[in-house]
């Protein structure tokens, strides 16, 4: 069996992480892995599906046992990728995706060295700055706000194996497929099965 493959997707907020990996992660050996958090569930999101909603004393004595790959707090509340639930995925083979943003993809990065770091990014500021506002949900000040966030992101951008320009979905997922494909094919994973034969 091939080994497991974990994989980071980061970008910006705008960029459509969300909706190319909902494409990618129906691919059969692909997993996409639920974060856990302690805010509370909004209106619409299911418990397992969008993340796993646990309070804050149990979310701190996972922290504690160290039980998470990564965790952050974010305005006031915890978010983490629980060790447990990806160990298993990779030790079954499967290609572990997390929707991570910059500082936990770095966190990642030094406990597994041999993650795969990937940047969703539309081509320019000015289509992320157009796609911000057509979502509707944020001022012009949080706007502003955001692409300050993503400024300082881009600054981390050589710390990334590969960068997925998202300007058609149907693109930004074959691309993201190929990257996948590749790096399952790569020696440095495949060498331990190769000796065994």
């Amino acid at each position: 069996m091939d080994r497991g493959l974990l994989m980071v997707v980061s970008g910006p907020s705008g960029a459509g992480k969300g909706t190319v990996l909902s494409v990618v992660c129906q691919d059969e050996g692909v997993y996409y892995s639920v974060s856990a958090t302690t805010r509370p569930m909004r209106p619409g999101e299911v418990d397992g599906v969008n993340y796993h909603f646990i309070s804050q004393s149990e979310f701190e004595e996972m922290i504690e046992a160290d039980s998470f790959l990564e965790h952050a707090e974010y305005c006031g509340h915890y978010y983490g990728t629980p060790l447990k639930i990806v160990g298993k995925m990779l030790q079954d083979g499967k290609a572990v995706i997390l929707e991570i943003e910059v500082q936990g993809a770095l966190q990642i990065r030094e406990r597994a060295k041999d993650a795969v770091l990937v940047f969703l990014t539309p081509s320019t500021r000015d289509e992320l700055r157009r796609r911000l506002k057509k979502r509707g949900s944020e001022g012009e000040e949080q706007i502003e706000n955001r692409l300050l966030v993503v400024s300082r992101e881009l600054e981390q951008l050589e710390q990334y194996d590969y960068i997925v320009r998202n300007d058609k979905l149907e693109d930004a997922v074959e691309e993201l497929r190929a990257i996948i494909l590749a790096e399952r094919c790569k020696m440095s994973r495949r060498f331990e099965e190769l000796r065994g034969v």
